[in-house]
């Protein structure tokens, strides 16, 4: 590799004089920690989910009614909805310091949105021992009806809001926006426009009176527009990947920033919706699906540039898989790609709609996943994984749910109905085994995201290294 190509591949790549100095480097570990914290909790529910298919454990002292769904709302609210987003409040802190240095405003908003964020969490895993609590399991934000975990809810956009208000708040006078900046900006404001369609939604269904009862409908409008937010920390982390496993060269930034605004954009007639169409019809809930149809020409675009650019600035060299940046890069996209194929696929409601779903999540997962174990480490001022741990963890991760994702579309393909409990006997012999497929697969997954929690977990732990900014 080049010269040029390993000094970017390095911390220095990425040095920042501020990149843990000053008030804002315990926020930062503080977000780290709610992240992992927030997957640690999805395997305790998970390991919970495996037990309560044990027979007769419905019946054991102290267990609750019908557990198992909602175990299985809690481990996805907080595999996918906490941990995404707690990533993104941690890119969010590092873009504040990026354009601020250290005249932050506003500093204390960070530390209080931590603070509501933790708070959030006991409120939305405890209602799955109550035995009043009833688990739906609604599309983008799956719920449990109780009180509790309404507040959790609540509690949770406001601690994640906090850190954005604040990165608002010190952009006046920042001319120009460095490149993170600008994205981790663009996609707070998704976030402000997904947060008011759930609201727009709510005070609806109030007026109708119909709110205990429709939660789906709650919730369909601004889950789309949270994907308009996965989407951007999806390209962000792709940026920061290359940045540091393949250089400066490999990146067009002008592209990427063109691609942010190009995904905030589509996000923008989301809150409309409900005042062009009428609310919660069908030609509104088919307006806000197609509207995601915009995500996949900008990733698409930024995708095939980073890719030649890579290609000309390696020349004959061959792509570095042994740099886990790289290596979880290059598995990101593979998932990514494999989800949009299976999004231009679907027809009807069965499997193969979850398939295309958790195919693209986990590329946001993936990536995520890889850039706290890589950049996070270094904004931190803690030592790096070991690259081969980091690469194994990222091969379970990613190629476990590739392979599950294939096997549930099959599955789906042949009349595998989705949200239903698949009895092998009353599939078709494919769609059985597809769905074998997916289940043997998904424990790789498993693995793959424990090995990632414990090894992230130990690393955020360890001292600072030496020199490092306090």
């Amino acid at each position: 590799m080049s010269g040029a190509v390993q000094s970017a591949s390095g911390p220095s790549a990425f040095a920042r004089t501020s990149r843990t100095a000053g008030a804002l480097a315990g926020e930062l570990s503080g977000w780290a920690w709610i992240a992992v914290g927030a997957l640690a909790l999805a395997g305790v529910f998970a390991l919970l989910l495996a037990l309560s298919r044990v027979p007769g454990m419905d019946k054991a002292p102290l267990w609750p009614i019908g557990f198992f769904y909602k175990g299985l709302v809690i481990h996805v609210i907080f595999s996918l909805v906490i941990w995404l987003l707690g990533v993104f409040a941690f890119l969010a802190t590092v873009a504040t310091r990026e354009a601020a240095g250290d005249q932050v405003r506003a500093q204390a908003f960070g530390r209080v949105g931590q603070g509501i964020a933790l708070i959030a969490f006991p409120c939305l895993f405890a209602p799955a021992f109550l035995d009043q609590a009833q688990p739906e399991l609604t599309n983008y934000v799956p719920l449990l009806r109780h009180p509790l975990y309404d507040l959790g809810l609540i509690l949770l956009a406001l601690g994640v809001l906090a850190p954005l208000v604040r990165l608002f708040v010190n952009l006046p006078g920042r001319r120009p926006l460095p490149a993170l900046t600008l994205a981790m900006a663009l996609a707070g404001f998704v976030f402000v426009l997904a947060l008011v369609s759930f609201i727009v939604a709510g005070i609806l269904l109030a007026r109708e009176d119909p709110l205990l009862t429709d939660r789906e409908a709650l919730f369909w409008g601004g889950g789309h527009l949270l994907q308009f937010v996965y989407a951007i920390l999806l390209v962000t982390n792709w940026r920061i990947l290359a940045l540091r496993s393949l250089g400066q060269k490999a990146v067009d930034d002008d592209i990427f920033r063109l691609a942010v605004w190009i995904i905030a954009i589509f996000a923008i007639p989301g809150p409309m919706f409900y005042r062009v169409f009428e609310p919660f019809s069908d030609k509104q809930h088919d307006a806000f699906r197609l509207l995601q149809f915009g995500l996949a020409l900008p990733m698409l675009v930024f995708a095939i540039a980073l890719f030649a650019n890579a290609r000309a600035a390696l020349g004959p060299q061959r792509w570095p898989w042994r740099d886990p940046g790289f290596f979880t890069l290059a598995a990101s996209l593979a998932l990514f790609a494999l989800g949009g194929i299976m999004g231009l696929l679907i027809s009807g409601s069965d499997t193969r709609t979850p398939a295309h779903y958790h195919a693209v999540v986990t590329a946001v997962s993936v990536s995520s996943a890889g850039m706290l174990l890589t950049f996070g480490l270094d904004e931190l001022g803690l030592r790096p994984v070991s690259a081969r741990a980091t690469r194994w963890l990222i091969g379970l991760y990613a190629g476990g749910q590739f392979v599950a994702s294939i096997g549930m579309f099959v599955a789906g393909g042949y009349g595998a109905l989705r949200k239903t409990p698949t009895g092998v006997g009353s599939l078709d012999p494919v769609a059985a085994a597809g769905m074998a497929v997916h289940g043997i697969a998904s424990i790789v997954t498993i693995l793959g995201g424990a090995a990632f929690v414990v090894i992230a977990i130990r690393a955020l732990a360890r001292p600072k290294t030496a020199g490092a900014a306090p």
